[in-house]
């Protein structure tokens, strides 16, 4: 049994059983859509238990034993992970239900692979070799500098930044100088694994100086104003319909995402010069225990099929501009 609409939900124990979750589904109201089965990439689910609040594996997808592809992929295009795997199975249908990907920030994913794939959430713990590291072209480049990554980087979409806020913008935020604001509550990814908060820094610089981005990470952070996340994909959207901040910074796509999800979601728009694009690349890992399958995908992800499901979310597909500075 799946759960269409996962519950919003502020409740300190959750104790619901499969039967009885859908109607508490229904009774709490919208959630952002974890699972609804496409995110899964095997075919024999067995028992299906998921509680959200409490057991909810929202960033891990398939079966961990044994894949004959894994993919460590920087969380900031969930949404578009199941399509993709969908069309790299119908092109390769040899890996049909044997796909496994986590989608947790890239910092933390290059933790994981130097502890040998080994991760614990909650009281579950778990081995996986990853086969390909996906993230930032910086970030790639700088694992392959340090011989985690088998070269080379290959590049494949680009993406900019937004401003997510609740629906109908209730703090009538107009742009990244009004993120100083002392009363306005933030969510903001955290600079020590979130690659996105690098370009979000060089983005505040633009708009108001060092100024404007120390008000926003140091002064903001430091009187509880700003909230870091760890998993800003999740935690900003989820934050603001709780009602737990009034803004916070994130991909274009994400917000984007969201709204299309139905959620009660939406977006100010950052201007160009003011934005920062990233470039999003991969390259297989060292060592990986199917290197022939991690190169197959990367070039799957620089095909028309993969950049019109990448297009869907606003991504554009990665062109270099002679001297375009991008992060």
């Amino acid at each position: 049994m799946r759960f269409p609409r996962q519950p919003l939900a502020a409740l300190t124990l959750v104790a619901v059983t499969l039967a009885s979750a859908p109607a508490l589904a229904q009774e709490l109201g919208p959630y952002p859509p974890w699972q609804h089965g496409a995110n899964n990439d095997v075919a024999d689910r067995g028992l299906e238990f998921t509680v959200p609040d409490a057991d909810n594996l929202a960033d891990f997808h398939g079966d961990p034993q044994q894949p004959r592809l894994a993919l460590f992929v920087g969380g900031n295009y969930f949404f578009a992970m199941a399509p993709l795997v969908q069309a790299f199975e119908a092109r390769h249908p040899e890996f049909r239900g044997h796909i496994y990907w986590e989608t947790i920030p890239p910092g933390l994913l290059v933790r994981q692979i130097k502890a040998g794939g080994r991760i614990t959430v909650g009281n579950m713990t778990w081995t996986v070799a990853a086969d390909v590291y996906l993230a930032g072209l910086r970030s790639v480049r700088e694992q392959i500098e340090a011989g985690l990554l088998a070269g080379p980087a290959v590049p494949y979409v680009t993406n900019t930044l937004a401003i997510m806020v609740p629906k109908g913008n209730p703090a009538h935020v107009t742009g990244l100088a009004d993120l100083a604001r002392p009363q306005l509550r933030l969510a903001m990814p955290n600079p020590q694994f979130e690659g996105i908060a690098r370009q979000i820094r060089a983005s505040l610089v633009k708009a108001g100086g060092e100024q404007l981005a120390s008000a926003v990470y140091d002064a903001k952070v430091r009187d509880g104003s700003t909230q870091l996340t760890h998993i800003h994909h999740r935690q900003t959207p989820l934050w603001l319909m709780l009602g737990r901040v009034d803004a916070g910074v994130t991909w274009q796509s994400e917000a984007r995402f969201q709204e299309e999800a139905g959620h009660p979601i939406e977006h100010v728009d950052i201007p160009p010069e003011q934005n920062t694009t990233a470039v999003y690349a991969g390259a297989v890992v060292k060592g990986a225990p199917h290197p022939q399958a991690g190169r197959q995908w990367l070039e799957f992800l620089q095909s028309p099929e993969a950049l019109a499901i990448f297009a869907r979310y606003g991504f554009k597909p990665y062109a270099p501009a002679p001297g375009a500075a991008t992060q």
